[in-house]
């Protein structure tokens, strides 16, 4: 077959070519819209949800509007031109409306905001005055979130879709808790997934709903991204609704693959994300690989991995450094005993080699193996038997069989 080209952010791709006899997936996203395309994809979807009024029908001129970007999204820009120009066609001012975008969450996502909006305001957890109590947990503990979506008429709510194979598929993109809760909240969150892994899903998902409905938010927004930060697919609706709609259309990103890949070679649509992409891409890759088999992942990571994935991969056991972890209330100690947890999932008994921005020893010090250059992930792949290639495998959660 053709060599397969594979971006990974650098100045050059990595070029593979497979063996003679090899076996070999080639797995990409959907493609997509940037552009006029792309706002035009989004208003096409405001005029025309399937359960609930255009977003035109929601306001009224005098309403205080806010547009709540949950996060990063692809072609944001011509996502809220989309909104903007229906909430003016209904009359909404522009004096009232305010489009409030959140920061990513630190152990759970990557740390790129994605691209700035012009006159965007940029949400701060740590400032208690800028949120606002909304409801109480099951334990009686006050819950909050942003001020501006509490006080606004209509909070407009943007999130992308998509998957997360570090927790089974599920993912806290997109939603408005806790993009916009307050510092202990957020903390809250990650503490949960760092002691519970994927059993934490099911209470933060009953407590993001409950939060959704004594906010009183009718209706949200939905991005899937296509390949290469562009727009696949939108949907407005409820918010379950279109949650559920755009789980649908987020299906490309689930590339069927046999689970008894010799090696698999992923990238990152974000190359520089931090440690947050780099665990969901090796939980992605992993699903393809067979259980003895090898993950290379290039990407341009160039943060170290903290100290309870170190003393983990040197032979520590795991659950005590998460519970001291816990303990020290460190946030940076506990983000890092979600990736150890993470990765101890994903990999079990597979070999993970990295070609990124680190240096050789210190990723050799986490037991890993390193990647010196291109060459050596080439190399490897023109052996294997097996072979599977992941285009932006954060995104992605392969169906196995």
């Amino acid at each position: 077959m053709k060599p397969i080209v594979l971006p990974y952010g650098a100045d050059e791709p990595l070029v593979l070519e497979p063996g003679p006899h090899a076996e070999v997936t080639f797995a990409r996203g959907p493609e997509g819209q940037t552009g006029d395309r792309a706002q035009a994809l989004v208003g096409a979807a405001l005029d025309a949800p399937p359960r609930c009024p255009p977003l035109g029908v929601h306001v009224v001129p005098g309403d205080r509007v806010a547009i709540a970007l949950a996060g990063a999204m692809p072609c944001a820009h011509e996502v809220v031109e989309a909104i903007l120009d229906r909430l003016a066609r209904a009359g909404a001012a522009a004096a009232d409306t305010i489009v409030l975008r959140s920061p990513p969450i630190v152990g759970l996502q990557g740390s790129g905001h994605g691209a700035a909006v012009a006159g965007e305001v940029a949400f701060d957890p740590a400032r208690e005055s800028e949120s606002s109590y909304i409801a109480a947990d099951i334990d009686g503990r006050p819950l909050h979130i942003a001020r501006v979506l509490v006080d606004a008429d209509v909070v407009v709510a943007v999130g992308t879709r998509t998957w997360d194979a570090a927790l089974g598929g599920s993912s806290i993109d997109g939603e408005l808790w806790p993009a916009f809760a307050r510092a202990a909240g957020r903390a809250d969150v990650v503490r949960g997934f760092a002691r519970s892994g994927r059993k934490a899903r099911g209470p933060f998902r009953a407590r993001a709903r409950e939060i959704g409905w004594q906010l009183g938010a009718m209706a949200g927004i939905r991005v899937v991204p296509g390949r290469g930060d562009s727009l696949h697919a939108a949907v407005f609706d409820t918010p379950w609704g279109a949650a559920r709609a755009a789980l649908r259309l987020a299906e490309g990103w689930r590339p069927r693959v046999s689970g008894d890949a010799d090696l698999v070679v992923a990238s990152l649509a974000e190359p520089s994300g931090g440690i947050g992409p780099v665990i969901r891409a090796v939980a992605a890759a992993a699903r393809a690989a067979r259980p003895e088999g090898t993950v290379c992942l290039a990407c341009r990571l160039a943060e170290p991995f903290g100290p309870v994935v170190q003393r983990w991969r040197q032979g520590v056991a795991l659950e005590p450094l998460v519970m001291e972890a816990l303990r020290s209330g460190d946030a940076a100690l506990v983000a890092d005993a979600i990736a150890a947890r993470f990765l101890r999932r994903a990999l079990g008994d597979r070999r993970l080699v990295l070609l990124c921005d680190l240096p050789g020893d210190a990723v050799e010090e986490v037991a890993f193996g390193h990647a010196s250059s291109p060459e050596a992930v080439e190399r490897l792949a023109h052996r294997a038997e097996r072979l599977v290639v992941l285009e932006e495998a954060e995104r992605m959660f392969p169906r196995i069989g």
